[in-house]
């Protein structure tokens, strides 16, 4: 299986292009990316980057519904085996423009779509710096779970970060944070 454009009804999900370096370049290098890891030096690095990209991932650009880049959002790290994949790599990029807009929310439960209802996996994790309080928030709000730390697992901006490891299963996904998100998304 290979990422293919997804739609939602506020926002749509695309796999990233080379033609995406110089947008994603400039998420990457904004203030609000500074507790991610470091991106790309230059945007000539973020196509590379984006061109070496494996095919066993799912590489998405979010966009409105008017096509207008918002984000971007990966699954990869797919085990058909053991039936789990990683969320990584979330960015909305574009605040302003999806402002009254549930494109988060919308383009997270795409991507749980992929895994749970396309790939048919059990568990998807993820892994965020400790000081990115908003970010672990606003994952354990739609449902994920926090399962431990890994200490010192991330060296950001000249200084070591635990990362905190978030799950989310099948079941739980199901139950409880689809029922959430489409409440979110509808109202």
């Amino acid at each position: 299986m290979k990422a293919e454009r997804v739609e939602g009804l506020y926002v749509n999900l695309r796999p990233i292009e080379a033609s995406d370096s110089e947008v994603t370049f400039k998420w990457r290098s904004a203030s609000r990316a500074r507790l991610l890891n470091s991106g790309a030096p230059s945007v000539e690095d973020q196509r590379k980057w984006i061109l070496s990209r494996p095919a066993s991932e799912f590489n998405y650009i979010i966009e409105l519904k008017s096509g207008e880049p918002v984000g971007m959002l990966s699954l990869i790290d797919i085990d058909s085996k053991n039936l789990h994949a990683e969320t990584a790599r979330f960015l909305i990029g574009e605040g302003d423009l999806v402002k009254g807009i549930p494109a988060a929310v919308e383009a997270m439960k795409l991507l749980y779509q992929i895994a749970f209802d396309g790939l048919k996996l059990k568990r998807l994790y993820g892994t965020v710096a400790s000081k990115n309080k908003l970010m672990i928030k606003w994952q354990k709000y739609l449902g994920m779970k926090e399962e431990g730390a890994l200490r010192q697992h991330y060296f950001i901006n000249n200084e070591w970060h635990d990362a905190i490891v978030l799950g989310l299963l099948d079941n739980e996904y199901f139950e409880d944070a689809l029922p959430k998100m489409n409440r979110l998304i509808n109202t």
